[in-house]
């Protein structure tokens, strides 16, 4: 139920004073005045980026890795407490928490600061996936604002322009307009605001417009990426005036960036609604910017009738238990919480808790090769079948019809048996569930997102997952945002090399496969039921998200890690490929020579495992409850932090 919408003490965006800081505005200050108040943490260790020249593989490392902060503490807070990727972003939210608001208000403020200070990762021309907690109610609700296909695409859509004319589309799939879906993130917040809100719309909208008019400098970690994408930014006109100079170099580290555009923007979605995005002139400009053939570009189709048409999705969470323990994550069209479920699932049937990472510090320790060897196993299997069986189950339904099947017990027992404990197994085989109709085809790389987790005064928690695809998206920018290139998380064939239809494959109004993990966990009360809200996560990453998010579910409920040392630990994981990733960014890794004097990468090669020590760019966060408050770690491998009401 919406509450009654509280009267701010006077108009907190008129207030906010963004500088690289914001101050002021909080109606109920603490004592000492520490709220929202953050200090220096960390220190980096390892070069900020590569060269713009050098290749990535962006199905293990979907967005520049731009190093590691050494030694992170731990943020306790009293009441309320918030993370994003970006220090921007998660003062703004923390100011909204402060001044009364809920975890559905805070994510407003979040999200549209973070497409400004992030556009690489996400923003309003974009989809998101969130799980929210109503306390009052004790009770989980899904929201699915993923992009959807338009009416007018083929199953070849992305593979050609036309039956007729069965060209590639120009100057790949991802950079023409084939690959814009119909953006869904606006109508996700309006449906969370409406139900969980109490402040109102058109204020939340203020620090962002705020900002966009007054400018910020450009951060290290986005200025690398404006960097590594330069030339495909230089195809579109507004996004080489944005991001590049006059002369197409980049825009560095620095650089006061103003957005009067999207301030604009901004300002007719605060006073409209989110009505104000998908109808009328901002509408018209993004079907326009969607169908433009600047460059050479192959144009896409999607229509004002698309747009309008669009809507967010209310889906019922999908809960399952672990140890001692319920977890509700997505449901799909995202695989994150059912591949993330079963890879729990399969090691249930392991004693992890006595396989804890040696020489714990604050950045975790170093993880033993034995767990690190399970676990990436168990994600082979899990993948296998998420590759074959999940996808956007409005279309292609799941085995049984529900999660059920891929997430019993007993299934996922016969699954952790096929686990040798000495030998990886390098690519695992999808379950048998009897004739099915579907191929097996190549996953779909995913690409760049972000993260915000919130926990309010009232109890009521968020965790949203959001995205725009790959960095920068589409590389298509109008009226001030990046439009999304979500249309690649598809798969481009619509069958596999035997014409079998694929799960994934294109269909209109469909929605494409997510990893996207946002997550709660609960304590589970001895008959069963969920207890006490205990711990908020989730990541950005693509596919490889559901890796980072079981790491910190597994530091956080097997091996008992503060929030810090969970998202901060070795990344590590497997897709169902024979390579599993060790983040050659992290201290405790010596990633010289391929990793070839870690004694970690040795026992797992021992074992088996085509083992990569590329650096990882994950950005999690976890916010864990306290007896007297909480406790929240950010990711020191990106830009985010934790505030809250800290004094």
């Amino acid at each position: 139920m919406r509450r009654t919408p509280a009267i701010l003490a006077g108009t907190c965006a008129a207030l906010l004073l963004i500088s690289g800081l914001l101050t002021g505005c909080s109606s109920q200050p603490s004592a000492g005045g520490t709220d929202c108040t953050d200090h220096p943490d960390g220190t980096p260790v390892t070069a900020a980026a590569p060269p713009a020249a050098t290749a990535t593989n962006l199905a293990t490392n979907p967005e520049i890795a731009t190093g590691y902060r050494s030694d992170m503490s731990p943020v306790r807070t009293h009441t309320y407490a918030v993370s994003t990727a970006n220090p921007v972003a998660t003062r703004a939210a923390c100011r909204v928490l402060a001044d009364g608001g809920t975890a559905a208000d805070a994510l407003i403020a979040a999200q549209t600061v973070l497409g400004l200070v992030e556009p690489q990762a996400s923003g309003i021309g974009g989809g998101a996936f969130m799980l929210y907690y109503d306390a009052a109610a004790k009770s989980v609700q899904a929201y699915d604002g993923r992009e959807v296909a338009p009416a007018a695409a083929t199953e070849n859509y992305l593979r050609w322009v036309s039956d007729a004319d069965r060209t590639v589309p120009q100057p790949n799939t991802r950079a023409s307009g084939r690959s814009i879906g119909v953006p869904g993130v606006l109508r996700l917040l309006e449906a969370a605001h409406r139900d969980h809100g109490t402040q109102a719309w058109r204020d939340l909208f203020g620090p962002a417009i705020e900002l966009a008019d007054n400018g910020f400098d450009i951060s290290a970690r986005m200025a690398s990426q404006i960097a590594q994408s330069a030339p495909d930014l230089a195809r579109d006109p507004n996004a080489a005036a944005y991001f590049l100079q006059p002369d197409r170099t980049p825009k560095p580290q620095g650089y006061h960036l103003t957005n009067p555009a999207m301030a604009k923007t901004l300002g007719a979605i605060a006073a409209d609604g989110a009505d104000a995005f998908y109808t009328g002139a901002l509408a018209r400009d993004i079907v326009d910017a969607t169908a433009g053939t600047d460059g050479g570009r192959t144009p896409g189709l999607m229509s004002l009738d698309d747009l309008a048409h669009y809507q967010a999705r209310t889906r019922t969470a999908l809960c399952t238990d672990y140890r001692d323990h319920r977890l509700c994550s997505m449901p799909t069209p995202s695989s994150g919480g059912i591949t993330v479920a079963a890879t729990l699932g399969i090691l249930e049937n392991f004693d992890l808790g006595s396989l804890a990472p040696d020489h714990l510090d604050r950045n975790g320790g170093i993880p033993k090769a034995e767990a690190v060897h399970l676990i990436s196993e168990a994600e082979r299997l899990a993948y296998a079948d998420r590759d074959k069986y999940v996808a956007d189950s409005d279309f292609v339904p799941l085995p049984g019809g529900s999660p059920d099947a891929l997430l019993n017990k007993d299934y996922l027992k016969q699954r952790a048996a096929s686990i040798d404990p000495d030998r990886s197994m390098g690519t695992a085989k999808p379950g048998d569930f009897g004739p099915v109709p579907l191929g097996t085809g190549a996953p779909q790389p995913e690409h760049g997102t972000s993260h915000i987790s919130v926990v309010d005064r009232y109890g009521n928690a968020a965790a949203m997952t959001t995205t725009v695809e790959s960095a920068f998206g589409s590389f298509h920018m109008v009226d001030g945002f990046v439009l999304n290139n979500q249309l690649t998380d598809f798969s481009a064939a619509p069958v596999d090399a035997a014409g079998v239809p694929l799960a994934n494959r294109v269909q209109p109004g469909k929605r494409p496969r997510s990893s996207m993990s946002p997550t709660l966990v609960f304590d589970r009360a001895p008959d069963g039921t969920p207890g006490p809200l205990v711990d908020v996560t989730g990541s950005p990453g693509g596919a490889v998200i559901i890796q980072f998010v079981v790491k910190a579910l597994v530091g956080l409920l097997d091996w008992h890690l503060d929030p810090q040392q969970a998202v901060s630990q070795v990344a590590f994981g497997a897709s169902n490929t024979p390579v599993t990733g060790i983040g050659g960014e992290h201290p405790a890794i010596d990633a010289t020579d391929d990793g070839a004097h870690d004694p970690l990468v040795r026992a797992l090669r021992e074992k088996g495992h085509q083992v990569s020590v590329a650096p990882q760019s994950s950005g999690l966060s976890a916010l864990q409850r306290l007896p007297d408050g909480w406790i929240g770690g950010a990711d020191p491998r990106r830009e985010g932090i934790v505030l809250g009401d800290t004094g």
